[in-house]
């Protein structure tokens, strides 16, 4: 099974994990008291599975792009976006060739839980910052440094056991962002144990 058919699989009952909804509504609370959200904000959602983090974040904003290399988890988000009616949120699919985002620029890239699964972050920053407005915000959620022990074993798509915050802030720096502030988010709680979640936002130079 690939790593995309995993979260295909997954996806139909992706939004019954209680601390999956809790983390997405931590992340979209916190995200405007680090930043402050304006609804004239075009906003790209990267690694957006089934729009968790989008929904919450749509009511505050002008639009929405959720993206995400999962036809399953976008499939849900759709089905979501069809069921309320809204206009304000669109999908787009990301094939390995594919850049982050479709062509257009961004007020705000926002990511939750997705960094880990990515193993080239200075090239993805870069991106990020290429599709920024000027002075434009980045927000992005993840684990703290962990032991292993978050995933399954089974599990082959985690590239990085969690990160070192002053890790991601130097990331950030290099690729061209300042203002970088960092906060616990929120505390996952899996098997028996506790695993906090940073948000570290920054803005575009």
């Amino acid at each position: 099974m690939t790593d995309t058919q995993r979260f295909d699989e997954a996806a139909a009952t992706w939004d019954e994990d209680a601390n999956r909804v809790a983390l997405a509504r931590a992340v979209a609370d916190t995200i405007p008291r680090q930043l402050g959200l304006l609804p004239t904000m075009d906003v790209l959602d990267f690694g957006c599975g089934t729009g968790l983090l989008t929904l919450a974040l749509q009511p505050c904003v002008r639009r929405v792009t959720g993206v995400d290399t999962s036809p399953g988890m976008l499939g849900v988000l759709e089905q979501k976006v069809r069921d309320t009616g809204l206009t304000s949120v669109s999908t787009v699919l990301l094939r390995p060739e594919d850049g982050i985002a479709p062509a257009g620029q961004f007020d705000l890239i926002v990511s939750s839980m997705t960094l880990h699964h990515v193993r080239d972050l200075p090239s993805l920053f870069t991106q990020f910052r290429s599709h920024l407005h000027a002075h434009g915000s980045v927000a992005l959620a993840d684990l703290d440094r962990e032991d292993g022990t978050f995933h399954k074993p089974e599990v082959t798509d985690v590239f990085h056991l969690g990160f070192d915050r002053r890790e991601i802030r130097s990331l950030l720096e290099a690729a061209g962002f300042d203002d970088l502030q960092a906060t616990t988010a929120f505390i996952h709680r899996r098997h028996g144990r506790e695993y906090p979640v940073f948000l570290i936002t920054g803005r575009a130079r």
